[in-house]
This record gives C-alpha cells, structure tokens and sequence, in this order.
C-alpha cells in the first residue's frame, strides 16, 4: 500500500507539471491565438500528455518496457478517455451551469487525475 500511495504522489507532482504545460497551452492558444476553446483545450491536454509520459515513464513508474511505441500507446489512449471526461466536465460546468471556464477545468483536472492514475497503473504501466 505504501508503494501505491508512494506512486500516486510521484504520479501528481508529475501531473502538476502537466497542469502547468496544460493550463499554459491552453491560455496561449485561447487567449493570445484565438482558437476556439475546445481546441485550445485540446491542444494543452495532448502537449501535457507528451511530457507526462516521458515523466512518468522514468520517474513515477521506473519502467523498462522496450515497447516505448505501445505503451505510449496505451498512455495515450488513457488520456485521450481523459480529454473526453474533461471536455465533457468543462462543456457541463462553463456551458450549462455557467462556471468560469478556468474554474471548470481546473474541476475537470482533478476528476481526471483519478482517472489517469488508475488507468495507467493498472493498464499502461503495469508489469
């Protein structure tokens, strides 16, 4: 049990750099670029998924998988089941009930966080 939590916390440090990569993107291309939220959203969360591989990978995980191609693969699938349930949280929180969109997503990041975390200990980088 110590592990998991043990993982789990190494497995949020390395989100919260992905939040930063996220959350940065997304301002960027929102705000500066005008593209549509949606994309903009889009475009964060992919970038993020990127450098939170690479970071989990060596350093939450430890793996050694010589299928790097697969199980970014796998990584990515998670993530991308993970940009539903977080385009789908923002759409509910900022189109319905009308929350500020950064609130909405920051609400979003936090589900899918849990999300992500059993995805890819169970699926992703299990041995």
């Amino acid at each position: 049990m110590n592990e998991l939590i043990y993982k789990f916390l190494k497995f949020g440090i390395v989100g919260a750099s992905g939040v930063g990569v996220d959350f940065g993107i997304t301002w960027l291309g929102k705000e500066k670029l005008r593209l549509n939220k949606y994309v903009a959203n889009s475009t964060g969360f992919l970038c993020a998924v990127v450098s939170n591989y690479l970071l989990n990978r060596v350093w939450t995980f430890h793996s050694q998988d010589p299928s790097i191609a697969m199980q970014f693969s796998k990584f990515l699938l998670a993530s991308l089941v993970g940009l539903g349930i977080n385009n789908s949280i923002i759409y509910l929180l900022n189109e319905r009930y009308k929350m500020n969109f950064y609130v909405s997503k920051l609400v979003a990041t936090g589900v899918v966080t849990l999300w992500n975390f059993w995805a890819n200990y169970t699926f992703t980088f299990h041995a």
